[in-house]
C-alpha cells in the first residue's frame, strides 16, 4: 500500500493550523484549479469526527466523486480522514499537528491502495503517486500563505 508523508512547517499557532486543514471553505479554494466542491454531507464550516463529506472534482481529465469520514479526532494534535466511497480501494488520510517554538509542523500520511491490481500498480508508479504528492504539496502551500497571513480569519471567525 503506498504511502505519502509531507511536512509542512507553518508560523502559526497550532490550534488555528488544525482548525484551517479542516476547513471545508478554504479546502475548496485551495483546491480550486481541480473545481472541487463539497456537495453533500458537512458542505460549509469545520469537519468534525464522525461527519462525512462528498467531493465533486476534476482530476486526470475526468470528473470524479469521492465521500470520507472523520474516523478519529483529537483537537488540536490529529484527525484522519477515511474514503467511504470513491475511486481507490481505499485511502486513508491522517493529519498530524505539533507545536513548535516559532510555529506547527502539519505532518501528512496518505495511504492509498488503487484497484485494477498489476495495471494499478504500473499507473501509481508512473502517474498517480506524483500527482498525488503535487495536489497535497500545493493544498498545503495554500493553506500556510492563508495561516500566516490575515487571510485565516475568513474560515475561523
Amino acid at each position: 500500500m503506498p504511502t505519502i508523508h509531507l511536512t509542512t512547517f507553518i508560523k502559526a499557532p497550532l490550534e488555528r493550523v488544525f482548525d484551517l486543514a479542516r476547513s471545508i471553505d478554504l479546502h475548496k479554494k485551495t483546491l480550486a484549479h481541480t473545481r472541487e466542491e463539497a456537495v453533500s454531507g458537512t458542505i460549509t464550516g469545520l469537519i468534525n469526527s464522525g461527519e462525512t463529506v462528498t467531493w465533486k472534482a476534476r482530476h486526470l481529465g475526468k470528473t470524479r466523486v469521492l465521500r470520507s469520514k472523520i474516523t478519529a479526532l483529537e483537537r488540536p494534535e490529529h484527525f484522519t480522514d477515511e474514503m467511504t466511497d470513491g475511486d481507490f480501494r481505499s485511502l486513508k488520510h491522517d493529519h498530524h499537528f505539533k507545536a513548535i517554538d516559532n510555529g506547527t509542523l502539519m505532518i501528512d500520511y496518505m495511504h492509498y491502495e488503487l484497484p485494477y491490481g498489476i495495471i494499478g500498480r504500473v499507473a501509481d508508479r508512473v502517474y498517480l503517486n506524483k500527482y498525488l504528492v503535487r495536489l497535497l504539496e500545493t493544498r498545503n502551500d495554500a493553506l500556510r500563505k492563508v495561516a500566516e497571513s490575515e487571510g485565516w480569519k475568513q474560515y475561523l471567525m
